[in-house]
């Protein structure tokens, strides 16, 4: 199959677009590279993947539109699985228009895409951010999610709603997949256990905000693909049960759904750092700071929804997941 996949040089747009060219199909990566972090690690994603005939790249910003359709006038694909964005709740404080230019302006390329060439299934990706000041736990996607905290949280919403537009106009499926706290080999350096892996082996502080009192549902990356591709592989379908008096937020009278792809199992802050100096067989020495703007205490994933329409749900432990990032860490650095 014909699978354009944007961010095959970021961490789950890679081991995403991997798993695909080995299953056999055929994958475009769309990517810009930019310098938001260690251009170095994209670079050696992508060579992970130069080695398989069926795979083409292209060097492409989504904010460009005439490079973004002759990508796909090019390449021709079947289904998108749209994971490139400009990401990082805190550095969109910093840079506002990043947001704007690659998550907004450059989805409605994606989307024109998709509509110009009868594109059967599009994937993209949403984020726990959009639930925002919500308090209520677990998450659900049946949640209302209209008051976000950061912009990056806001675009993300967006999307979902942009999406939805182009599933009632132009009958495009779209899933969008509300992914929560990624981590694993070949993560991201922005990320707090990749953050906190390199100050506690360069034997520096890690800034601990909100005092320690957090949870996140670390979500390790081999099920967050596991997860895209059972959805990938079945299109949703209009809910004929859907009412515009009563409206669900995760379904449509269109073809359009929305899943959260999580652990299930918020951890605390303290409890992953323990974890990690077990691992590393160091301590860490703590900088505790009150809470970053746009943040929030917890995320825990409601994947009930996930579970009962493809029978999967996330289950690697963060005891394995950190296992399994720490032995990659040293090896790919020479620690």
């Amino acid at each position: 199959m014909q699978i354009l996949v944007t961010g095959t040089a970021g961490f789950i747009g890679n081991a995403l677009a991997l798993r695909l060219l080995e299953r056999g199909d055929s994958v475009a990566g769309l990517d810009n590279v930019n310098a938001y972090y260690d251009v170095r690690l994209k670079e050696d994603r992508l060579a992970r993947l130069g080695g398989h005939p069926g795979f083409t790249e292209a060097r492409v910003s989504l904010e460009d539109g005439p490079a973004v359709r002759a990508v796909f006038e090019r390449f021709r694909p079947v289904r998108v699985v749209h994971l490139a964005a400009q990401a990082g709740v805190r550095y969109s404080l910093e840079n506002p228009q990043a947001y704007i230019d690659s998550n907004v302006s450059g989805f409605m390329q994606i989307l024109e895409g998709c509509r110009a060439h009868g594109v059967e299934h599009l994937v993209y990706a949403s984020s726990s951010s959009v639930y925002g000041a919500n308090t209520r736990l677990p998450f659900s996607v049946h949640h209302n999610v209209d008051h976000p905290v950061s912009l990056y949280a806001a675009t993300k919403k967006a999307n979902e709603l942009m999406a939805h537009t182009y599933s009632h106009l132009f009958g495009i499926p779209t899933t969008g997949l509300r992914f929560f706290t990624v981590y694993g080999p070949w993560g991201r350096p922005d990320m707090a256990l990749f953050k906190f892996t390199r100050a506690i082996l360069e034997r520096k502080p890690i800034q601990v905000f909100n005092h320690g009192k957090m949870s996140r549902d670390f979500t390790y990356i081999d099920d967050i693909v596991e997860g895209v591709i059972r959805v990938l592989d079945a299109a949703p379908v209009p809910n004929p049960d859907w009412s515009g008096s009563h409206p669900d937020p995760a379904s449509s009278k269109a073809a359009y759904r929305l899943y959260n792809i999580g652990n299930n199992n918020p951890v605390e802050l303290e409890r992953m750092i323990a974890l990690l100096e077990a691992r590393l067989e160091r301590t860490a020495e703590k900088e505790f700071l009150p809470m970053q703007p746009g943040d929030v205490p917890a995320t825990y994933a409601d994947v009930d929804d996930l579970e009962r329409d493809f029978g999967f749900k996330p289950s690697t432990t963060l005891e394995t997941g950190i296992d399994r990032f720490v032995g990659w860490y040293k090896e790919y650095f020479g620690v």
